[in-house]
């Protein structure tokens, strides 16, 4: 990342996140600005409650760690974990009532607060994903399509999930947990068995009573997200969903779970988890972005049902060979899995070509150089397409002119999506927003 990013993690009032008619407030776009960096650099970013709601959460984590501390067992296997994504439709929602224990079909009561939870987490989650949708230039609402509909028509099922669970309880621990160990900095960190997930939401929001979730950055680096949260703040993280529906813009969160901090504690480590997901019989496409001006590559050009996106592979909704090498670099620390080792000498003995790495580059630039260029001037970049704007480049009344100019944008090349620019008009744009780049990048 650039020198001029974040030197922490991102941190957003909610409110401050919250649209209103006419011109945007100088806090909205400082607040979608922070946002976008902070997704950009560290794939999340920490959320502020108002109080009230702080404390409703502050109330359903307590709840829910007696819930668990009352049960004597780890459930049967036979329970659907929330992240098997083959059985995604049957784990939406969230179950209200009392529900039958096994195995001797008790009442069992649930936490208590979770219809509020659900409610109040998932506005957060949708004000949030308007938000992103600003930093992108995409229009009002851009996600509304593939949204469930606010509220719920008779009979409809809501396709968000609501998610209580507990690490490394004692009562369950050796049942729950097949535990991985790594070494990192000295330290013998211990990691749940879902290690190195991807949440296939759109936006994720988790609350968790202690700390523990680790997130890989755009270096590659683990980094503790939850260290330094307030009681009314949270955590929230893109998904594969956010990132299939922006073309790759959006890069989705890397995370795991971190419970060698959990030795003495009766309770464990309690979280809420809401994750606003796509609804079925729906489709994600890039047809948003596309209206922005935004370059779509080939992975995204075509639309996929959100019922197959759940069924694929994550190897083959990120197109692994890219994705590891440019979103996520390898750790430097040595923490990386055998797996990921393996990816990493791949990508070493086969480096990408010369055109691709002219355009990762060029989205890179684009993202946190001239992006940041152009909220700072509040101009919304709406690109021209190539042919129009051959004569644009020799015209000093054209319609991109003044743009061009305010954003330094470099001469004589066409004011058009980076991605879509011939290499030459690339190295020449790299070139105008990081001086030197071509001295310190080989392209033989």
């Amino acid at each position: 990342m650039a020198g001029n990013g974040l030197p922490t993690l991102g941190r957003v009032k909610l409110i401050d996140l919250i649209p209103s008619e006419g011109l945007p407030s100088d806090s909205y776009k400082l607040s979608v600005s922070t946002l976008s960096q902070s997704l950009a650099q560290y794939s999340a970013a920490i959320i502020q409650l108002p109080a009230s709601d702080g404390a409703l959460l502050r109330s359903c984590l307590e709840s829910s760690r007696l819930y668990f501390h009352q049960k004597p067992s780890y459930p049967s296997a036979d329970i659907i974990h929330p992240d098997d994504f083959r059985e995604w439709c049957k784990t939406s929602g969230y179950h209200l009532g009392l529900l039958p224990a096994e195995p001797n079909n008790e009442i069992e009561i649930p936490p208590a607060g979770l219809v509020d939870i659900f409610s109040l987490l998932g506005k957060a989650c949708r004000d949030i994903l308007d938000a992103i949708g600003f930093y992108l230039n995409l229009r009002s609402s851009p996600f509304s399509e593939i949204l469930d509909n606010v509220p719920l028509r008779n009979r409809e099922i809501s396709s968000s999930v609501l998610s209580v669970f507990c690490h490394g309880r004692p009562s369950f621990q050796g049942a729950q947990h097949h535990n991985l160990t790594t070494q990192e900095d000295g330290e013998l960190v211990m990691f749940s068995d879902h290690e190195h997930q991807v949440d296939r939401s759109l936006i994720t929001l988790v609350k968790s009573d202690r700390a523990g979730l680790h997130v890989r950055d755009f270096h590659g680096h683990w980094v503790l997200v939850d260290g330094d949260l307030g009681p009314q703040e949270a955590i929230i993280y893109p998904g594969l969903a956010l990132y299939q529906a922006t073309a790759g813009y959006i890069s989705p969160a890397m995370h795991r779970i971190d419970i060698s901090n959990l030795q003495g504690t009766i309770y464990g480590r309690c979280s809420l988890a809401f994750k606003l997901m796509p609804k079925s019989m729906t489709s994600l496409n890039c047809s948003e972005m596309r209206a922005a001006g935004h370059g779509v590559e080939a992975q995204f050009q075509l639309p996929v049902s959100v019922d197959d996106f759940m069924q694929r592979s994550t190897d083959q909704l990120l197109n692994r060979n890219n994705f590891a090498t440019f979103n996520f670099p390898t750790a430097q620390d040595g923490s990386v899995k055998p797996v990921m080792r393996k990816k990493r000498n791949n990508s070493s003995c086969k480096p990408l070509p010369p055109s691709k790495r002219l355009r990762l580059e060029a989205q890179r630039v684009l993202k946190e150089r001239v992006q940041d260029i152009a909220d700072k001037k509040g101009i919304k970049l709406r690109f021209c397409t190539l042919k129009e704007c051959e004569s644009h480049v020799h015209s000093l009344d054209s319609p991109c002119a003044n743009i061009r100019m305010e954003i330094g944008w470099p001469p004589g090349v066409p004011f058009v999506h980076p991605h879509d620019l011939p290499n030459k008009a690339k190295i020449g744009f790299l070139e105008t927003y990081e001086p030197g780049w071509s001295a310190t990048n080989d392209m033989e």
